[in-house]
């Protein structure tokens, strides 16, 4: 897990590792498949793991899927946020264009 800055949600969250993420995608395709309960009920599984591994209290399973590290490039040099794909080489945030191999 490691903190970055969301572009969708326009904040600093906890965001999950490779190995992390796939426990997380396997829980949400599991509450995906219970159709007899409400949201909550059938997310709860997701958002517990999610807020015992991180500290990070969302109440949003969709959320969730979107906070993997793989999902996001490296730090703009410039602003510090993240470019929003790994081969994303104009920074969302400031315009900063991404040195070649970098």
């Amino acid at each position: 897990m490691e903190i970055k800055y969301c572009w969708r949600c326009k904040l600093k969250v906890p965001m999950l590792d490779k190995e992390e993420f796939k426990i997380a995608s396997k829980l949400y395709s599991k509450a995906l498949k219970n159709t007899k309960s409400n949201k909550q009920e059938r997310f709860q599984e997701l958002l517990a793991y999610y807020n015992n591994l991180t500290g990070f209290a969302e109440t949003e399973p969709n959320a969730i899927m979107h906070h993997a590290i793989e999902y996001y490039g490296p730090d703009c040099v410039k602003c510090g946020k993240p470019y929003r794909t790994p081969k994303a080489n104009i920074c969302a945030a400031c315009g900063n264009k991404r040195e070649p191999n970098a």
